[in-house]
C-alpha cells in the first residue's frame, strides 16, 4: 500500500499530473481518425467518445474488429491525438504534456512487438526503466541504469516468471515468452497505468490465469490502473471491474460485467446470438456460443 505522504510525493512527479485525482483519464467528445480530416470521404475511427477511467480500476474494452479498441488505447498512451475532444490523465490535459512525461506515468504494451535486434530478455525489461533516467550533457542516454533500475527489472521478471529466460535473446523466445517479455519491461516503468492490448493472445490458459492474477495483484497491492483490450468476452467479464464495448468507433454501454454483458447489448453490438448464465463460481455472466441447430436456426 502507498502512503498519502507516498501518494503526494508520487503526484508531484510525472510532468505534474495528480495521482488523487477523481480520474486516471477523462476523454469528452474525442474524434479520431488516420490521415486528413477534409474531403467527404474521411473515416472516423472513433466518433464522440466520452469515458472516464477510475483510478485503481482494470477496465476492459471490448468490441467486434475494426470498431477503433487499438486506436483508443493509442490515443490513451499518446501514441496519437484526437482531431476533436479533450483527454486529461490524472487531470492533467494529456495533449499538454511530453511523451516522456507520459511515459513515466503509462505503460503500454502493444499487441505484436516487433524485435529485430537479438536483445537478452534482461536488456529489454531494463528498457522500461529509460523514461526514469537521469540524464546529462555527457551521458546521452547511455550507461544510465543503476541499481534501483536493476532491482525493478528483477522484480518485473520474477512477476511475469521469466527471470529463468534472463540471458536469453528476445528473437529466441515462443510468442507467450515474449508477450511476458513484453509486460515485464512495461511493469519496469513502475507506472500508474497500465494499458494492454490483446495481452493473453499469445499465451496458454496457464499463462492467462497468470496474467490476470497479476493484474489484479497489482492494482490491489499498488493501486494500478490497468486497461485492457481483448476479444475475449469472458476474460472481461471474470477479470474486469468494468466493460467498455465499443462499435463502429462510439461507445455503446460501459458499466459492471453483469450490466454489459446481456444478450441484447451483445446481438446489437456483435450481430449474432450468444447464450449467456452466472459462472457457477463468481456468479458473473459467462458468455457461450449456441450449438450448430441454434446457429442455423438464427
Amino acid at each position: 500500500m502507498i502512503s498519502e505522504r507516498g501518494e503526494h510525493a508520487l503526484a508531484e512527479t510525472g510532468g505534474g499530473v495528480d495521482l488523487r485525482a477523481a480520474y486516471a483519464y477523462d476523454l469528452g467528445g474525442v474524434h479520431f481518425c488516420y490521415g486528413s480530416t477534409r474531403g467527404p470521404d474521411v473515416r472516423w475511427v472513433l466518433r464522440d467518445v466520452t469515458l472516464q477511467v477510475r483510478p485503481g480500476e482494470i477496465l476492459g474494452i471490448v468490441g467486434p474488429n475494426g470498431s477503433g479498441k487499438t486506436s483508443l488505447l493509442k490515443l490513451l498512451a499518446k501514441l496519437a491525438a484526437p482531431q476533436t475532444g479533450n483527454i486529461t490523465l490524472f487531470g492533467c490535459s494529456l495533449a499538454g504534456l511530453s511523451q516522456e512525461d507520459t511515459a513515466q506515468t503509462v505503460a503500454f504494451v502493444p499487441q505484436e512487438s516487433a524485435q529485430l535486434f537479438p536483445f537478452t530478455v534482461a536488456e529489454t525489461v531494463l528498457m522500461g526503466r529509460f523514461p526514469h533516467r537521469q540524464r546529462s550533457r555527457w551521458s546521452l542516454g547511455f550507461g544510465w541504469e543503476d541499481q534501483e533500475d536493476c532491482q525493478a527489472a528483477a522484480q518485473s521478471m520474477a512477476t511475469m516468471d521469466i527471470a529463468h529466460l534472463a540471458a536469453r535473446p528476445v528473437t529466441d523466445l515462443s510468442g507467450g515468452e515474449r508477450q511476458r517479455t513484453m509486460i515485464a519491461r512495461a511493469l519496469a516503468q513502475m507506472p500508474r497505468v497500465l494499458l494492454l492490448d490483446e495481452p493473453t493472445a499469445f499465451l496458454d490458459l496457464q499463462h492467462q490465469l497468470d496474467i490476470c492474477a497479476v493484474l489484479r495483484r497489482l492494482r490491489d497491492e499498488r493501486r494500478l490502473t490497468v486497461v485492457i483490450v481483448s476479444h475475449d468476452l469472458n476474460l472481461a467479464s471474470q477479470y474486469c471491474d468494468r466493460v467498455a464495448m465499443l462499435k463502429d468507433g462510439r461507445v455503446t454501454a460501459v458499466g459492471s460485467p453483469s450490466e454489459v454483458m446481456s444478450v441484447e447489448i451483445l446481438r446489437d453490438v456483435y450481430g449474432c446470438h450468444v447464450l449467456i448464465d452466472p459462472h457457477p463460481e463468481s456468479g458473473l455472466p459467462r458468455i457461450t456460443l449456441p450449438g450448430p441447430a441454434l446457429r442455423s436456426h438464427h
